[in-house]
C-alpha cells in the first residue's frame, strides 16, 4: 500500500499518531510484527492487528492518496470474476464491486501501485469498461477474496470468448470436483479436456480448435512457461487459494498438450491407519522403527508412494530426532522437518551426498531411480540411519530383484533393507450412496480363485458387502476419495539369508507365504471388500491375481 515503514519516523505511522488513530506503542508493535512479515506493509498490519477503528484507518489512507474509500459489505452486488480473471484479483488484490452503465467500479487495497492500476484499466478498456479507482482495507479485499463467486462449475462453457475466464473455469471446476489432474490435449479437430479423480480420467468438455493456441497462450502466461517455446517445458501456477499446481507442456502431432497436477496445501495429514495401512502398532514398529536399514515402498507412478511416506514420517516424528527429506517437489510442508527440493542441476544422489552430513536420524529419499542413488542410499542406511524412499516395481519381492539390477550387491542388500512396501490405490464407495449388496456368484468365484492362489481363507458374511450407486456427492460414480491396498515384506534372518545366497524372488517369495505374515496385494485388497470399502470391479481393475 505504501512504503515498507524502516523507523518510527515513518509518515504514515507519524501520520497515524498525529490523527490520534495509533499510539506511539502500537506503532511500535507493528513494526515488530513486521520485521517477520517482510512481505506486509505498515498500513497492512495496522488493518490485520485490528489496531484502530477501521473506518478511521480506511478515511486516513483515502486523505493521504486522495482516493475515494470504500468499505466492501459482505456481499456485492456483482461477480468479479465476471470482469477480472481470477488469478488477477488475487495477485494484484483488487476487487471489481459495482457496475453503472459501463463504468466498473474497482476497489485496490494499493491504487499507488501505477503499473498494475494501469493493467487492470487496459483489461476493462478491451470489454468496453470504464474504471473508477478506490481504495479499501487489505482484509477487506482479502475477506472478498475467500468468497468470491466463480463462475458455474457444473460444466464448462466452451462458448466463453475471455479465454482468461475459460481456463479459470476449467482449473476451478477440476478443483470443485476433486480431480487431481487436467489434461488439455489437441485432437486432430478439437481440443479435448479431461479430469482424473479418484484415479479415473473423465471427459467433461471438448472445445473448438481455434480456441487451441489462445488456451495454450494463457496456460503460459499464468504458468510462467516461455510462450514462444514448442519444446517440453515445466511451469507453476500459485494463484488458486490452497492449491499449488504443477503444469507440464509436451508437445504431439496435433499441438502442444497440458497436464496440470492440482496439490492441495495444507492438507491434514492422514495417519498411516486411514490410508488404509493394517491397525497394528507393532507390525508398524516391525516395519519402520529401526535404525541402520532402509524401508521401501513400491507402486507405479501416481500410486500414493509419497503420500504413504509422508505418513511414516509424521508416525516417527519427535523433537530428538533430525528428519532430513529430499524430494522432487517437495509436495507438502511438514513442521519439524528438513525439507530440501531438488532442482534441474542436482539430482538426488547429489542432494544425498551432503544430506548425511547433515547429521540426520532419519533420511526421506523421495525415488531412487538410478544406481548412484541406490548405493548412496544403501551406504546411509549402514551407517546408523534409517532411510526411507521409492521404487517403481510390481510388488513388495520385486523390489529386491530391481536393486540387484540397479548393481547393489547381495550382501549389501541383506544388511540393509529391512520392510519392502507394495501399495495400490482402489477407489473407495461412496457413503452417501452405497447401498447393501450380496456377492454374486461371479463375485464368490473370484474370490475363491484368490483364495486358492494365496492360501488364506477369508470370512465370507452375509451382511456388511456394499455396492457403487452414485449421486451428486461422488459425480454420480459411487466412490468418493481412495484407499491403500498394501503388500508388506518384513525381512526376517532367513530371507536376508536367501538374498545373500543370490535366491530369486520366486524362492523368496515361496519362503515369505509359508513361514511369514508375508500376504499379497490382492488378499488386503478382498479383505477391503468384505469390510464394506471397495468393490470387486475396482480390485479386478487394479490389482492382478
Amino acid at each position: 500500500m505504501f512504503e515498507n515503514v524502516k523507523s518510527r519516523k515513518n509518515p504514515i505511522g507519524a501520520e497515524f499518531v498525529k490523527r490520534g488513530i495509533l499510539t506511539e506503542d502500537q506503532v511500535e508493535r507493528a513494526l515488530l510484527y513486521q520485521k517477520e512479515h517482510k512481505d506486509l506493509k505498515f498500513a497492512e498490519i495496522v488493518d490485520i492487528l485490528d489496531m484502530c477503528d477501521k473506518s478511521e484507518l480506511l478515511d486516513a489512507l483515502a486523505y493521504k492518496i486522495q482516493v475515494t474509500p470504500v468499505m466492501l459489505e459482505e456481499s456485492l452486488h456483482i461477480n468479479p470474476v465476471k470482469y477480472l480473471p481470477r488469478d488477477i484479483i488475487i495477485n494484484y488484490k483488487v476487487i471489481p464491486f459495482d457496475i453503472e452503465g459501463s463504468t466498473l467500479k474497482v476497489a485496490f487495497a494499493d491504487p499507488l501501485d501505477t503499473a498494475r492500476v494501469k493493467e487492470i484499466e487496459l483489461l476493462l478498456i478491451n470489454q468496453g469498461y470504464t474504471m473508477e479507482i478506490y481504495i479499501t482495507l487489505y482484509t477487506s479485499i482479502m475477506r472478498q477474496i475467500e468468497s468470491i463467486k466463480t463462475v458455474d462449475t457444473n460444466f464448462i462453457d466452451s462458448e466463453e470468448k475471455d479465454v482468461s475466464k475459460l481456463v479459470d473455469n476449467i482449473i476451478m471446476t477440476a478443483i470443485e470436483k476433486r480431480a487431481s489432474d487436467i489434461h488439455i490435449e489437441p485432437m486432430e479437430d478439437k481440443l479435448r479436456v479431461r479430469y482424473r479423480i479418484d484415479g479415473q480420467l473423465i471427459t467433461v468438455s471438448e472445445l473448438p480448435k481455434s480456441r487451441q493456441s489462445i488456451i495454450s497462450g494463457r496456460i503460459k502466461s499464468i504458468s510462467n512457461m516461455h510462450q514462444e517455446k514448442t519444446l517440453d517445458q515445466d511451469g507453476s501456477i500459485n494463484t488458486y487459494d490452497n492449491y499449488s499446481i504443477r503444469v507440464s507442456s509436451q508437445k504431439n502431432v496435433n499441438g502442444e498438450k497440458f497436464v496440470l497436477r492440482l496439490l492441495k496445501k495444507n492438507v491434514e495429514a492422514k495417519t498411516l491407519f486411514e490410508l488404509g495401512f493394517p491397525n497394528d502398532d507393532e507390525l508398524v514398529e516391525k516395519a519402520f522403527n529401526k535404525k541402520n536399514s532402509m524401508v521401501l515402498v513400491c507402486a507405479p507412478t501416481g500410486g500414493g508412494k509419497t503420500t504413504t511416506l509422508y505418513s511414516v514420517i509424521d508416525y516417527l516424528n519427535k523433537p530428538d530426532i533430525n528428519i532430513i527429506s529430499i524430494e522432487n517437489p517437495v509436495e507438502r510442508r511438514i513442521p519439524g522437518i528438513n525439507q530440501v527440493e531438488i532442482n534441474s542441476n542436482s539430482g538426488f544422489d547429489t542432494a544425498l551426498r551432503t544430506v548425511v552430513r547433515q547429521d540426520p536420524d532419519i533420511i526421506l529419499v523421495g525415488e531412487i531411480r538410478d544406481e548412484d542413488t541406490a548405493k548412496i542410499a544403501i551406504e546411509a542406511g549402514q551407517t546408523g540411519h534409517l532411510v526411507l524412499s521409492t521404487l517403481h516395481t510390481i510388488d513388495a519381492i520385486e523390489a529386491i530383484t530391481r536393486l540387484r539390477k540397479m548393481g547393489i550387491s547381495d550382501y549389501d542388500l541383506s544388511a540393509t533393507l529391512i520392510t519392502s512396501i507394495s501399495q495400490r490405490l482402489v477407489r473407495r464407495l461412496c457413503n452417501n450412496c452405497k447401498r447393501p449388496h450380496k456377492l454374486t456368484e461371479d463375485e464368490l468365484k473370484y474370490i475363491d480363485k484368490v483364495s486358492k492362489a494365496t492360501g488364506v481363507k477369508f470370512d465370507i458374511k452375509s451382511e456388511g458387502l456394499y455396492e457403487a450407486v452414485g449421486c451428486p456427492v461422488c459425480n454420480n460414480t459411487g466412490y468418493y476419495d481412495r484407499i491403500a491396498l498394501f503388500e508388506i515384506l518384513c525381512l526376517d534372518e532367513y530371507i536376508k539369508d536367501l538374498i545373500n545366497q543370490g535366491k530369486s524372488s520366486i524362492d523368496i517369495r515361496k519362503y515369505a507365504l509359508q513361514n511369514t505374515e508375508y500376504k499379497p496385494l490382492i488378499v488386503d485388497g478382498v479383505n477391503k471388500v468384505l469390510n464394506g470399502i471397495t468393490t470387486i470391479s475396482e480390485l479386478k481393475r487394479n490389482v492382478m491375481i
